[in-house]
C-alpha cells in the first residue's frame, strides 16, 4: 500500500493499476482510506503540485473502491476533473479484474452523472463493450457522443469523415433518436456551413436513413416533434433545414396535416413559411379542407409577420376563386386581417372580401360589417362604400386617453439585518452567488460593518459554518489568498475574508492602495470606486472603528437621503468615529442635491470638515461630471453610403465629458479618473461580457447623464455592430436622479435602434418610464434619432419596431410625438432611407388613434404623399397627410417636434456631434402643450445654456 501512495504522491500515473491490482480486498479498503485524506490534504497544496497528482489520485482510487456507486462518485467529482489529457485508459486497467455486470453498473451510474466530454463518452463506452451491456443513453452521453463524432470533421481531410464515423459507429441507431429529445441541441449539430455537405450532420443523417442505418421515420416524427415545440431559432433551423432534405412524399405530408397546422400558427417565422408552403401544396392536392383551411387561417392571419399573411391572403383568394360556395365560411376569417397593423394587408383583405360578399348570407354580411369597423382611417372610406355605415370602434370609449405605465416609485431599503442568523444567510447568498444588486448587497455590507463591531464572535463562527467549502476557507494557504484578492477583489468575499483573519493586513494595505480605479474606461473606474470600497470596509471589519456605513443607501436606486447621511453623521460626532475617506466620498456622490438646500445648512451646522463638504457639495447642486454638448452636422443629409451621409466624415455619435476639479483635489485617489476630461472612445472594452453590473449605476445614483455619456459606446455597438445585452442600463438610467437632458435621451436613441429585439425592448421600458415621469423631450429624442440614420448608425425599420412596440401600450401621443421630430429628416433624403415606409405607417396608426387632427405640419410629407405611383412610402405618406388635417403642409420653415393643439414649434440643438474643439450651445423651447405629455420636461429646458469651452483635447469624436 505504501508503493501505492508513493506513486501516487509523486504522480506516476502509469504505475498505478499495476500496483492496485496486486492489492487484496483488505488492503484496496485500507488505501482508499489514505487516497482520501491525501485528497483532503492536496486542496491546500500549490496548484502545480496538486495537479501533478490529481491524475494518479483519480486512477488509485477508482480501482480500489468496491463498489460501482462509490466508484463513480469517486470518478465523477468535479476537483478530479481538472485534467488536460485523460487518464481513463490507466482507470480501465485497474479495473480490469471486475466483474462485466459491476462495470456495466459503473457506465450507468457515470453516465447518469453529468458526461461533459467526449474523454467520458469514450470511457462509458469502453465499459458498455467490456461488460457487454446496453449503452445507457443518457442526455450527457448523447452530447458527448456528438461531440466526439463531430470532431471527426478537423481530424480528417475526408469529404465524408463525419458519415464514415457515423456509420462504423456501433451506436448510432440507439442514440440518433435521443437528438430530438434533448432539452438543448449539442452546438456541434448546428455547427455547418454547407447543409448538403457529407462533412456536416443534416446530410450525413439523410445519408445514413438512406443506407437503412437509421429509420427514416424516426427522423421524421422527431423534426416534426422538436419544430412544433418550438425554441431558440438556430436549433429550429437544424430540425427545418433536415426536415427539408428528407423530401417528404404527399402521403407523409397528408398524415401529418394537424402537424403544419400547428406549426404556421405558432412556428417561428422560418417554420411557419414552411409549413404554409406545406398547406398549399396539400391544398392545390385537394388534400385540405375548407375547415381546416379556416381553422389555420384565423391564426396565421393573427401573426405580425406580413409576408406570412399576405402569402395567407393569396392561399384564401385561390381557394374562393376555385369554388364561391366556400365564401360563408372563409370571408369571415378573411375578415381578421381588417384589424392587421399593416394598411397594405387591410386593404387586401377589403378587396378580396368585396369580391365575394354579394355571394354570402346576411347574417355573414352582418357579421363582416361589425369586422369592418376595425378597418383603419386610410381605408374606412372604401369599407363605408362597400359595407354602408360602420360601426365607430371609438365611439363608447370617448376622449383619447393616453396610457402610461405609472412613474416608478422609491422604494426605501430595509435596514440591516438585525439578527447573525439572518445577515449571514444573506452573506452566504451573496458571496456564492457573487451578486452584486443594490438593495441586498448594501444592506449586507452595512450588516457586516454594524456586526463585526457589536457580535464579532458569533458572526465569525457563524460565517465559518455557512460558507464551509467554499474557497478561501478551504486550506487555502494565504499567499495565495492575498494573491487572488490582489487581482481581484471581487464583492463580499474580501471583506468576509478579511473579517475571518484569512486576508494578511499587509495585502488588505496594499489593496486598498492598488486599486484607484485609473482604468482606461468607465467601467474600470466605477468598478475601481466599488473595489476601494471593499478594501476600505475589509480594513473596517477588523478594526471595528465605526459603527455603520455612510453610502449605504436610502432607496433601491443607490441614491441617499441628505437629511439621513446628516443625521449619520452627527451620530459619528457623537462617537468619535472618524469616517472612511472612500466610504465618504461615496455618499457624497449618492446625496441628492436638488432643492436640498434645508439640509446642506442643517451639515454645515455639524462643525465638522465633513458637515462643511457636505453642505458645500448640496448648495453646487453640479453634476459630476458635465456633459459636453455640440451643434448637429450643417446641411442637408444626402443618400449615399455612411461615409457620405455624416458631413463630418465619421459615423461615431458619442459625448465627452468635462473635467471636475473638485473631484481630483478633494475625494480619494480611487475617484479621480471621475474627474477628468474624457474623449468619447468608440472601442469595445472587454467589459460588455461582465453583464448586469449593477454597481456602475449605484455609484453615481444622481448623475444619470453623466453614465449615460460614459457607457454610450456599449450602446453604440449594440446598435451599430449587433453586440447584445448594454441595453439593460436604459430603464436604469431613466430612473436615476439629475435632469434627463441630451445624454439619456442620445442613450435612448442608440437603444431604440439596437439590432436585437430584447435591448430594443429595454428601451421601449426606458422610453415609457421617461414619459410616466413627465422627464421625456420627446422632440429631442426624435431628432437624435435622425442624426443616427443619418451617420447609418441605426436602421429606420427597428426604430419603426419599437415605436409600434411602445405605441401598442397605449402610448400613442408619445410615440407621434418623436416620431414626428424624425421625421422631416427622413422626408429630405433625395432617395428615401429603407424603413422610411414603416416609420410613416406607424406615425399615422399614432395619429389616426390619438386623434390628433391639428398635427403641425410636417416638413416634406405633401411632396412625398403628392409623387406618382403607388408605392407603399407614398401610401402612408398620404395616409399620415389625411391623419395630421386639413392644413397639414409643406412650411417655408422646418417644424420638428410641433404638438398637436397649438401648432407651436419647439427647437432644440441636438446633443450630437461635430468635430469642433468648442462647445455650442444647446437651446430648446418647450411646448406648453406637447403631445407627449411631457410638458415639464419641455419648461425644464427652455433654459438657455451658456457657452462652455470645451477643456479636452483637439478633437470631440462624434
Amino acid at each position: 500500500m505504501s508503493e501505492l501512495l508513493t506513486a501516487v504522491r509523486e504522480g506516476r500515473k502509469e504505475d498505478v493499476p499495476a500496483l492496485v491490482l496486486r492489492l487484496d480486498p483488505a488492503g484496496r479498503r485500507a488505501a482508499l482510506v489514505e487516497l482520501k485524506e491525501l485528497r483532503k490534504e492536496s486542496r491546500t497544496w500549490e496548484w502545480r503540485k496538486r495537479e501533478k497528482m490529481r491524475k494518479a489520485l483519480l486512477v488509485a482510487g477508482a480501482g480500489c473502491h468496491s463498489g460501482a456507486a462509490g466508484c463513480a462518485t469517486w470518478i465523477g467529482s468535479r476537483e478530479m476533473r481538472d485534467w488536460v489529457r485523460s487518464p481513463y485508459p490507466f482507470v480501465l486497467e485497474a479495473l480490469a479484474d471486475r466483474d462485466p455486470v459491476w462495470l456495466g453498473d459503473l457506465a450507468h451510474r457515470l453516465a447518469e452523472r453529468s458526461v461533459t466530454s467526449e474523454s467520458e463518452y469514450w470511457f462509458v463506452c469502453e465499459l458498455v463493450r467490456i461488460a457487454q451491456c446496453p449503452i445507457p443513453a443518457t442526455d450527457g452521453l448523447v452530447r458527448g457522443w456528438t461531440e466526439r463524432c463531430g470532431l471527426a470533421r478537423w481530424q480528417s481531410s475526408s469529404a465524408t469523415s463525419l458519415l464514415d464515423v457515423l456509420r462504423a459507429d456501433p451506436h448510432l441507431a440507439v442514440l440518433t433518436p435521443r437528438i430530438f429529445e434533448l432539452p438543448e441541441l449539442p452546438p456541434q449539430l448546428s455547427w455547418y456551413e454547407d447543409a448538403d455537405s457529407l462533412r456536416h450532420w443534416p446530410a450525413s443523417l439523410i445519408a445514413l436513413a438512406g443506407e437503412g442505418l437509421l429509420d427514416r421515420d424516426v427522423l421524421v416524427d422527431g423534426c416534426v416533434t422538436r419544430l412544433l415545440r418550438g425554441g431558440k431559432p438556430g436549433e429550429q433551423r437544424f430540425f427545418l433545414v433536415l426536415l427539408r432534405q428528407l423530401a417528404l412524399s404527399e402521403q407523409e405530408e397528408t398524415a401529418r396535416l394537424a402537424d403544419w397546422m400547428g406549426m404556421a400558427a405558432d412556428g417561428i417565422s422560418t417554420v411557419a413559411g414552411h409549413a404554409q408552403a406545406v398547406l398549399t401544396r396539400l391544398d392545390g392536392l385537394g388534400r385540405l379542407t375548407t375547415r381546416d383551411l379556416a381553422d389555420v387561417s384565423g391564426s396565421v392571419l393573427f401573426r405580425r409577420e406580413k409576408k406570412l399573411v399576405r402569402s395567407q391572403l393569396v392561399l384564401l383568394g385561390k381557394v374562393l376563386r376555385r369554388d364561391a360556395s366556400t365564401a360563408n365560411e372563409l370571408l369571415p376569417v378573411v375578415a381578421e386581417a381588417f384589424g392587421h397593423e399593416d394598411t397594405d394587408i387591410q386593404e387586401r383583405a377589403l378587396k378580396l372580401v368585396a369580391r365575394y360578399l354579394p355571394t354570402v348570407d346576411p347574417a355573414v354580411r352582418e357579421e363582416l360589417t361589425l369586422a369592418a369597423g376595425q378597418v383603419g382611417q386610410m381605408h374606412r372610406a372604401a369599407a363605408a362604400e362597400l359595407f354602408g355605415d360602420l360601426p365607430d370602434a371609438t365611439a363608447d370609449s370617448g376622449p383619447y386617453e393616453e396610457l402610461l405605465p405609472p412613474a416608478p416609485a422609491l422604494r426605501r431599503l430595509e435596514p440591516a439585518p438585525e439578527s447573525v442568523a439572518e445577515l449571514v444567510e444573506e452573506v452566504a447568498a451573496l458571496v456564492k452567488s457573487g451578486s452584486r444588486e443594490t438593495t441586498v448587497f448594501e444592506r449586507a455590507l452595512d450588516g457586516l460593518i454594524r456586526h463585526a463591531r457589536t457580535d464579532r464572535s458569533a458572526l465569525e463562527s457563524a460565517l465559518r459554518e455557512a460558507l464551509a467549502g467554499h474557497w478561501f476557507l478551504g486550506g487555502v494557504p494565504q499567499d495565495e489568498v492575498d494573491r487572488r484578492f490582489t487581482r481581484d477583489p471581487g464583492g463580499l468575499d474580501l471583506v468576509v475574508a478579511s473579517l475571518l483573519g484569512l486576508v494578511s493586513p499587509g495585502a488588505v494595505r496594499d489593496g486598498g492602495a492598488r486599486w484607484t480605479g485609473t482604468g482606461t474606461c468607465a467601467h474600470a473606474a466605477l468598478n475601481g470606486v466599488l473595489f476601494a470600497r471593499m478594501w476600505e470596509a475589509a480594513t473596517a471589519v477588523r478594526t471595528a472603528r465605526i459603527p455603520f456605513l455612510l453610502a449605504t443607501p436610502t432607496w433601491h436606486t443607490g441614491s441617499l437621503d441628505p437629511a439621513e447621511l446628516v443625521e449619520r453623521l452627527r451620530t459619528y460626532q457623537r462617537l468619535g468615529a472618524g469616517p472612511g475617506p472612500v466610504d465618504f466620498a461615496q455618499a457624497l456622490l449618492r446625496v441628492r442635491r436638488s432643492g436640498e438646500q434645508e439640509a446642506a445648512a442643517a451639515a454645515a451646522l455639524l462643525g465638522t470638515a465633513e458637515g462643511d463638504r457636505l453642505a458645500a457639495w448640496i448648495r453646487a447642486d453640479q453634476p459630476l461630471a458635465p456633459v459636453l454638448r455640440h451643434r448637429p452636422p450643417s446641411g442637408p443629409p444626402s443618400s449615399g453610403n455612411w461615409w457620405q451621409r455624416s458631413a463630418t466624415g465619421t459615423r461615431r455619435v458619442l459625448l465627452a465629458t468635462k473635467e471636475r476639479l473638485v473631484i481630483q483635489q478633494e475625494f480619494p485617489r480611487s475617484f479621480h479618473w471621475l474627474g477628468r476630461p474624457h474623449l468619447p472612445d468608440a472601442r469595445q472594452c472587454y467589459h460588455w461580457m461582465d453583464g448586469r453590473a449593477e454597481n456602475w449605476i449605484a455609484a453615481l445614483p444622481e448623475d444619470g447623464e453623466t453614465l449615460a455619456a460614459w457607457l454610450m459606446p456599449n450602446l453604440m455597438h449594440c446598435a451599430d455592430e449587433g453586440a447584445q445585452g448594454a441595453a439593460w442600463t436604459l430603464p436604469v438610467l431613466a430612473e436615476a436622479g439629475g435632469p434627463a437632458g441630451g445624454a439619456i435621451h442620445l442613450a435612448l436613441a442608440y437603444g431604440l435602434g439596437a439590432r436585437h429585439p430584447q435591448d430594443r425592448l429595454s428601451a421601449v421600458d426606458a422610453l415609457l418610464v421617461l414619459a410616466a415621469q413627465g422627464r421625456l423631450d420627446a422632440p429631442l429624442l426624435g431628432r437624435e434619432l435622425a442624426i443616427l440614420i443619418d451617420h447609418d448608425l441605426v436602421k429606420p425599420s427597428r426604430i419603426a419596431d419599437s415605436a409600434r412596440t411602445a405605441a401598442a401600450t397605449g402610448a400613442y401621443r408619445t410615440v407621434l410625438s418623436v416620431l414626428v421630430a424624425l421625421l422631416p429628416s427622413l422626408l429630405t433624403y433625395p432617395k428615401p432611407p429603407h424603413g422610411l415606409g414603416e416609420v410613416l405607417a406607424v406615425t399615422a396608426d399614432c395619429a389616426e388613434r390619438s386623434g390628433a387632427q391639428d398635427l403641425a405640419p410636417v416638413e416634406g410629407l405633401a411632396a412625398m404623399a403628392g409623387r406618382k405611383g403607388s408605392s407603399q412610402l407614398v401610401r402612408q405618406a398620404g395616409r399620415l397627410l389625411a391623419a395630421c388635417g386639413p392644413d397639414a403642409g409643406p412650411t417655408t420653415e422646418s417644424t420638428t417636434g410641433a404638438g398637436p393643439g397649438t401648432g407651436s414649434q419647439s427647437t432644440s440643438t441636438s446633443t450630437s456631434t461635430s468635430t469642433s474643439t468648442s462647445t455650442s450651445t444647446s437651446t430648446s423651447t418647450a411646448n406648453d402643450e406637447g403631445i407627449s405629455g411631457v410638458d415639464a420636461a419641455s419648461r425644464r429646458n427652455q433654459a438657455v445654456e451658456s457657452d462652455q469651452k470645451a477643456t479636452i483635447g483637439d478633437q470631440i469624436h462624434t
